[in-house]
């Protein structure tokens, strides 16, 4: 059945995101519909109402959600109704080279459902009857959510939704940039750039993995003290030092092993380059404008031995790793309660990306009645 909902919408590029009651389809073959319990407010979502990220309007945000499956369309086995869920904005074909090879969010189908279903079409529609785009096949700020079931990963039921959502970007970008992308040692140092949602979760990876040191940089003296609750050995404010290069290197004694630009800014990327020791690694995890760039030094690549990569969602496996890492919160090995900083109402979701471009939380979560 139909359902109505009220959903966190972008109308326009460039203005505040409105709160508006829109219509659910049930699914169709393949899909399910979950009742959100909670969505963070992510950068991502800013940065799709700003242009940053291309994705055209009308455009049902939300992709870092959790909640409960309420009806299933045919063919679905892998889930039933009751089933506690995590979404994922990584549509995997099970079928192209990167699939199979273990790489499921390079699918090389799945940008042709980044603002709609895997089939090209949506279940979300406006009061004039509308079609409305949902990012990342999503649309999880929105009290219901017609998804496909491979946007979904099944969870326990005993973990706070407000929690688990956040392991379906914030968390697993963050951490899955050190378990997966970099498999940073034991013993190794790290540096981390931009404390937000990802870069406290990069932290955490890297406590978490064995590193003896990391170094958290920000401008913000706020967000570097939650840096070292949840891990940081160190913390350098980037107002306060002439050349964040020079310090990084100063403390680790030579270089880090692995730095992470949880920024996404070009300079930021050179900065943590050269705060490499030799054989060290950049991991650049944030997103940054399509028109930034970056310049290094090619000379030290082969020299020093250093490696620059990227990490696209942690280069997640979300049916796999969204598990391990929940399983290792139940463990108190990670920290995701701590991760929110403040609940808001759907109502409150225009106060909440306030909010967060304000850099006052370490994660804003919407919770749904």
């Amino acid at each position: 059945m139909s359902r109505q909902a009220k959903a966190v919408v972008c109308r326009e590029w460039g203005q505040p995101v409105q709160v508006e009651t829109i219509t659910i389809d049930p699914p169709k073959r393949g899909e399910v519909t979950i009742k959100v319990a909670a969505c963070g407010v992510c950068h991502s979502d800013h940065s799709a109402t700003t242009g940053k990220i291309q994705y055209p309007p009308p455009l049902v945000l939300g992709h870092e959600g959790a909640g409960v499956v309420v009806e299933v369309g045919e063919g679905v086995t892998e889930l039933k109704e009751g089933d506690y869920v995590v979404s994922t904005f990584i549509t995997m074909c099970g079928k192209c080279r990167n699939c199979v090879r273990g790489r499921p969010v390079l699918c090389e189908n799945a940008r042709k459902s980044m603002v709609t279903l895997p089939d090209g079409t949506v279940r979300t529609h406006g009061k004039d009857g509308e079609d409305l785009y949902v990012f990342g096949a999503c649309g999880v700020m929105a009290e219901y959510a017609t998804m496909h079931v491979d946007n979904c990963v099944k969870i326990d039921d005993d973990v706070p939704m407000s929690s688990a959502a956040l392991v379906g970007c914030a968390v697993i970008t963050g951490v899955g940039s050190v378990f997966n992308t970099a498999q940073l040692e034991p013993g190794s140092r790290a540096a981390v750039f931009g404390i937000g949602g990802v870069g406290l979760n990069a932290i955490q990876g890297c406590v978490t993995a064995g590193a003896e040191m990391v170094i958290a940089v920000d401008t913000n003296e706020k967000k570097l003290e939650m840096a070292k609750a949840f891990g940081a050995t160190h913390t350098i404010n980037t107002n306060e030092v002439e050349d964040v290069s020079k310090a990084i290197k100063k403390l680790s004694a030579g270089g880090v092993d692995y730095a992470f630009e949880c920024v996404g800014n070009g300079k930021v990327v050179e900065q943590a380059y050269k705060a490499l020791g030799r054989a060290g690694t950049v991991v650049v995890v944030g997103v940054a404008d399509m028109k930034d760039k970056t310049s290094i030094s090619t000379f030290a690549l082969p020299a020093d031995e250093r490696t620059l990569k990227g990490s696209w969602l942690g280069s997640a496996r979300p049916q796999y790793d969204f598990p391990k890492i929940l399983n290792l919160y139940k463990a108190n090995r990670l920290k995701l309660d701590e991760l929110i900083t403040k609940t808001y109402s759907i109502d409150e979701a225009p106060q909440a990306f306030e909010d967060m471009i304000a850099g006052k939380n370490a994660r804003g979560v919407i919770v749904f009645e």
